[in-house]
């Protein structure tokens, strides 16, 4: 038995009727290199249940303590079903890639019951219609609620279920497993009252250096104060969103982003993404005739060193305008390199930092009701000023191929959870040597994901024309061009 960590908890206090925190990896698979050229439903069932001791996030669930008065605790599932949580399924013809996108947003939309162990796989057939794919190819849908992504105890799912190479020897069989009986009802009261008698003193540190910079400011609107710091225009996405999801993604190569990182010296990979996605909602807002005056603004998670010798980092949030107000690719690319490289970004990320410390320490109830009335700060979901206009998070993947029960994965991306006030996140995930931009947002908010998509493509196809090298002249056609006497002609002849 564990207990959940204040920053995860705020995951799942934050949840609504409409609004989940649920992300959903999306993995498409090339089964020729699977024994008998396939992958079936049973196989799979088979190899998941083979990795199930690899991570205790796939049979433990969530124990809430009466009233809040606690942090939720991980227990074991002495109900646990896998067949629950690994599904089949199949796209009707002619199974496209508009189908699959709207068949992964309703799964990604449905929330996850929190009775149970809190992940789902599907298996996704039907998809032999997709471009590039070889025949008989198939998804995996892999939905696991925010709180469970423990970066200790719940080790990186994906990776658990895949393997580096297509010829690994049979699974062995499942160890055997027998739940823990879970704590009373009295031991986890016990534990609330005594923890939320300590927590004043827990909180003093990280209270006395938030009050040092917010001194007239008290706790409960101190985030909202935070997001007030900074003005920026409201969009179509900072709106209260519907129970409803929709799913798009590009594909782009690293090297390309390489050859556009050149264009203004200094820059990185990131800065090319956030580049790329302030040119595409440009575009976007372009074609609606909302585009506003001042640039819309994203925000990032991103590491800040902590401690005295600055070797461990945690993730905090970093904001940055994208350029939407300035035409010229390159200007907003300079633009964007100069924010992050400056000390505004940082100074954003600093504070966000200090607010995540209070969730460290801060008792239950404090964290629950933060979390309903300010819409989850941290989350991205301020209801009465939201922290940005959306949001960008790296996801990065292995850079060698992987491969599930032999059949090698081909493409890799995530749905992300979006809430109230920010109803678009873009999740850039890398795989293999390619970058794939996948935005999700609410359906009421972009009812043609299909357009944002595009505009994604043109944005980086603009970029990459001004990357592009100089053409070179063929180096045999300019040897052949030159004037040669008829002797040397012959004796060059003779030697090819």
């Amino acid at each position: 038995m564990r207990q959940l960590r204040g920053e995860d908890a705020l995951f799942l206090y934050s949840e609504t009727g409409h609004s989940s925190s649920n992300i959903t990896f999306v993995h498409l698979y090339d089964p020729s290199t699977a024994v008998g050229g396939a992958v079936h439903f049973k196989g799979l069932l088979k190899h998941v249940e083979s990795r199930l001791h690899l991570s205790p996030v796939f049979r433990q669930r969530l124990l809430r303590v009466p009233f809040d008065l606690d942090l939720p605790y991980w227990v074991e599932d002495d109900r646990f079903d896998l067949e629950y949580h690994v599904r089949h399924t199949a796209l009707p013809k002619p199974g496209d890639w508009r189908q699959f996108c709207i068949q992964a947003s309703r799964i990604h939309a449905r929330p996850l019951d929190l009775s149970r162990p809190l992940w789902e796989l599907y298996l996704v057939e039907g998809i032999d219609s997709f471009l590039e794919l070889p025949p008989h190819s198939f998804a995996v849908l892999t939905k696991i609620h925010h709180a469970a992504l423990d970066p200790v105890h719940g080790a990186d799912l994906i990776t658990l279920l895949h393997d580096d190479s297509p010829s690994m020897p049979p699974p062995a069989p499942p160890e055997p497993w027998f739940p823990e009986d879970p704590p009373g009802l009295v031991q986890v009261l016990a534990r609330g009252v005594s923890h939320n008698l300590i927590s004043p003193f827990s909180l003093a540190t990280p209270l006395a250096r938030v009050a040092r910079r917010f001194a007239p400011v008290v706790i409960g609107s101190l985030s909202e104060a935070l997001l007030r710091r900074r003005k920026f225009p409201v969009a179509r996405f900072n709106a209260e969103v519907s129970p409803h999801r929709v799913f798009e993604t590009r594909r782009f190569t690293l090297d390309e982003f390489r050859r556009i990182r050149a264009l203004v010296p200094g820059a990185t990979v990131n800065d090319c993404v956030f580049a790329v996605c302030g040119g595409a909602l440009r575009r976007y807002l372009q074609a609606q005739d909302e585009l506003p005056r001042q640039s819309l603004v994203s925000v990032a998670p991103v590491s800040v060193r902590s401690g005295a010798s600055g070797a461990a980092s945690e993730v905090t949030l970093l904001r940055v305008p994208l350029g939407t107000d300035i035409a010229d690719p390159i200007a907003r690319l300079r633009a964007v390199r100069r924010h992050t490289r400056g000390d505004a970004g940082m100074a954003d990320a600093v504070a966000a930092k200090e607010l995540t410390d209070i969730t460290k320490h801060a008792p239950a109830a404090t964290l629950a009701r933060t979390a309903r009335l300010l819409g989850a700060a941290l989350l991205g979901a301020g209801r009465r000023t939201p922290l940005a206009n959306c949001t960008i998070t790296n996801l990065p993947g292995p850079g060698v191929p992987l491969y599930l029960d032999g059949a090698r994965m081909t493409y890799f991306s995530a749905m992300m959870p979006i809430a109230d006030g920010m109803g678009l996140v873009f999740a850039v995930t890398s795989y293999d040597g390619r970058i794939m931009i996948s935005p999700t947002a609410c359906r009421e908010m972009v009812p043609d994901p299909e357009v944002l998509a595009q505009c994604i493509r043109d944005s980086f196809q603009e970029y990459l024309a001004l990357a592009a090298p100089k053409p070179v002249k063929n180096p045999r056609r300019v040897r052949r061009s030159r004037a040669v006497s008829p002797a040397r002609g012959k004796a060059a002849r003779s030697a090819r």
